[in-house]
């Protein structure tokens, strides 16, 4: 395009200009209102106004209200014959039955206005391009789009405040002010701090609005006064399709991106629990005695996962990417997973090299085994072993391939495991996606390097990622590359950050430093440092007799197996509506201009503020605390929001706020997520305020749940009258075990009220 267009366009219209050239269009302006759209078709063919074109190509702008918060805006190919290409269905969508478009416009003259409900849409003729001006529910400003003709650039107004969204990786936590040219996988100069890119092209303006393009793929430049979104060289320019989401709510907005892309599937709660990973393994005594340990020490975990050869000198399986398992380790593997089960441990393998173009389900046809690239030919390769008892999967790699190909994958190791388990929820581990990925499987951030810089930063890549429509996320916990910076104060800190994140995972380069008593054995144990250059580097040995370590490990990992009741009603409600589980605080404070800059604390679920220490050595922590009252979680001391404080920490702390009028159930401390247990339910009271909380509860493994199999516990508290009423929800019923303990206690002060649940309603007074 030439500078001189840019620069034309770069001049935007303010909301005053807009609407004066709609008055002055009179006449020629068309209001719709009862009209069908193809009368509205008709009149625009037939004026003679400016027809719309892209690169020469003769285009129909379609306009869909798909809700009343979220309008569809497409540029769809006219044939010769004058017939439309519609828009390319994708995995990234749902399958749905979409609205009939409100307007199909092919050419505009002056102005066109479209209604729907209270939304205005103004379509106005540009030299260069088509703009669109949306006047939303009258307590949102207008949003401006600008549409080039000449290469399908789009250009929008950003407004005041932080930008969210756009995936995993890159600058955080605010987008304005930089590029991104959505490039996916482990590239970029910033890998080692930020991880992998995960690209997903949903951009959250704090001010009310999103966007997400749908089709083609493209950059995002949100340097200057407006954004714009340009699709990639090369590519089709047409159809353009994007959608702009217009509500006041950003929990609407949220749940407007699930509608689009899929809510977020439910997870079986031992993916919830400590997940221990495993890389250069020496025999089978050494596999079973590391399960052994974390029993007998009392160290809760639910799952062993098991890094492949190729990656390390002696992994699970026989060589890169093999479906064989390695018989110095694995000599009879289906009697090893025999006993890793008894003991209350499910079992996932590291896979790699999926193939370039992989396409499908593996619900497909006979005929389709014959491509090499298919998902149900490749997904057969995973049966001889998956049959043997393997309880899920970590698909590694996988960073070339397209958007389309990426969810295939994703959907493949969900879709398949059922369809020899038809019964039970998946569990798969992934490093690549898209937008929709979140109704399939999980994502972690990649490889990082373990330097205090790295926690700090991906708290922040944590929070985005969960803007962005992905709430079951985590790190490598201690990072992946070993540098001497990890010592077992960094390794600490980063695992009570990691107690508070969706996947509870340690891995990393000298595993055996990832392990919670790894750090008082005198003992590296496998380095696998060879071949690594920039700050890869042992700790000092001095750090191998750390006795704190393993204590406050598991300090938290008791907490987390106590907290279970709060996170899986967290996790329900993210797939209810589209939630994340590691909330940015403009999620529940959009009008405090303090919480929207926060990046460096979150909300764990609704109620519970977590703020990761990431200072080396630190002695105190800064922090912020939103409008109203707020509990210190260890102290319950009562302190008043809408200001920063600074808590004194020492190692073992990490700084957790309530907010007053939350109720935090507990139950007892477990060693894997569903093992029986005798101890009463523990609902914490946090009085100041009233509040009502629904605690979810099914049986966690299985799909029992979509026929009506699971609990709501109403529990309603009335602060004025100390009252506590406990009730069924509408619509679930009581699980056992039944009647059950309830142990309710009051903040502060700790009133106390024991008693039996049978599902009827009960009052408690304190």
């Amino acid at each position: 395009m030439k500078q001189e267009n840019l620069n034309r366009m770069g001049k935007l219209l303010s909301r005053r200009a807009a609407l004066a050239q709609l008055a002055a269009a009179g006449a020629a302006s068309a209001i719709v209102g009862h009209s069908s759209a193809a009368e509205l078709q008709s009149r625009q063919a037939g004026s003679c106004g400016f027809p719309l074109k892209v690169a020469g190509q003769p285009v129909e702008l379609q306009v869909v209200a798909v809700t009343p918060y979220t309008l569809r805006v497409s540029l769809v190919p006219i044939s010769a014959d004058g017939t439309v290409r519609l828009v390319e269905k994708s995995l990234a969508l749902v399958e749905r039955e979409w609205p009939p478009p409100l307007a199909r416009v092919r050419s505009v003259q002056n102005s066109l206005s479209v209604r729907k409900d209270e939304t205005r849409l103004v379509l106005s003729h540009l030299e260069n391009g088509v703009q669109i001006d949306v006047f939303p529910r009258s307590s949102l400003r207008v949003r401006q789009l600008r549409i080039s003709v000449s290469d399908g650039t789009v250009r929008f107004s950003l407004n005041d405040g932080p930008l969210f969204g756009l995936g995993e990786g890159g600058p955080q936590l605010d987008r304005r002010g930089h590029a991104y040219p959505m490039d996916n996988g482990q590239a970029g100069p910033d890998l080692d701090v930020t991880g992998a890119r995960m690209p997903i092209p949903w951009l959250i303006g704090s001010a009310g609005w999103a966007l997400f393009f749908h089709q083609p793929s493209g950059s995002f430049d949100l340097t200057g006064a407006e954004g714009r979104f340009a699709p990639i060289d090369g590519q089709r320019l047409v159809p353009l399709d994007f959608f702009l989401t217009a509500a006041a709510d950003p929990r609407q907005i949220m749940k407007e991106f699930a509608k689009l892309t899929g809510f977020p599937h439910m997870p079986p709660v031992w993916a919830l629990g400590y997940l221990q990973s495993h890389r250069t393994l020496v025999s089978r005594e050494e596999v079973l005695d590391e399960a052994r340990t974390f029993r007998d020490k009392k160290l809760p975990c639910d799952a062993l996962i098991y890094l492949g050869t190729g990656f390390c000198p002696s992994g699970w399986n026989t060589g890169h990417g093999s479906f064989t398992f390695n018989s110095r380790v694995f000599p009879d593997p289906e009697e090893i997973i025999r006993e890793l089960h008894a003991e209350h441990f499910r079992i996932v393998l590291h896979v790699v090299n999926p193939p370039k173009h992989l396409h499908g389900r593996v619900t497909g046809r006979d005929a389709d085994l014959e491509t090499a690239d298919d998902a149900r030919r490749y997904w057969d390769e995973h049966l001889k072993v998956f049959r043997l008892g393997v309880d899920g999967w970590w698909p590694d790699e996988g960073d070339g391939l397209p958007a389309e190909s990426r969810l295939v994958r994703n959907r493949m190791y969900w879709e398949g495991p059922q369809l020899e388990r038809p019964t039970l929820r998946p569990f798969a581990l992934h490093r690549n996606g898209y937008a929709g990925m979140q109704r399939y499987g999980w994502l972690w951030s990649g490889d990082i390097d373990s330097v205090w810089q790295t926690p700090r930063a991906q708290v922040q890549v944590g929070i985005n990622t969960g803007l962005s429509g992905m709430p079951y996320w985590g790190t490598d916990t201690g990072g992946f590359v070993t540098t001497p910076e990890l010592t077992g104060e960094l390794f600490v800190r980063w695992f009570q950050f990691s107690a508070f994140c969706p996947l509870f995972r340690s891995h990393g380069r000298t595993w055996k430093l990832r392990l919670p008593w790894g750090w008082d054995t005198g003992e590296y144990g496998p380095t696998e440092l060879e071949g690594y250059s920039g700050r890869s580097g042992l700790p000092d040995r001095s750090e191998l007799h750390n006795q704190q370590v393993e204590p406050i490990c598991r300090k938290y990992l008791d907490l987390r197996y106590r907290l279970l009741p709060y996170l899986y009603t967290a996790v329900r409600e993210a797939h209810d509506t589209g939630l994340p589980v590691m909330r940015a605080l403009w999620l529940h404070y959009p009008d405090d201009p303090h919480a929207l800059e926060r990046g460096d604390e979150y909300l764990w679920g609704r109620d519970i503020l977590v703020c990761p220490v990431t200072e080396k050595a630190a002695s105190s922590r800064t922090l912020y605390l939103p409008p109203g009252l707020w509990y210190d979680f260890w102290t319950e001391e009562r302190l008043e929001g809408g200001r920063e404080i600074t808590r004194a920490v020492d190692l073992a702390t990490l700084p957790l706020y309530v907010r007053a009028g939350a109720i935090i159930p507990m139950g007892p401390v477990k060693q894997y997520t569903t093992e029986p247990a005798d101890g009463a339910l523990t609902l914490n009271v946090y009085s100041g305020a009233d509040s009502e909380l629904e605690l979810y509860e099914d049986d966690g493994v299985s799909f029992n749940f979509r026929r009506g199999e699971f609990m709501r516990l109403r529990a309603s508290w009335r602060d004025r009258s100390r009252e506590l009423n406990l009730s069924l929800a509408e619509g679930s019923k009581m699980l056992a075990p039944s009647p059950r303990k309830i142990d309710v206690r009051v903040v502060p002060g700790g009133s106390r009220n024991q008693s039996l649940f049978n599902g009827k309603l009960k009052a408690l007074r304190f």
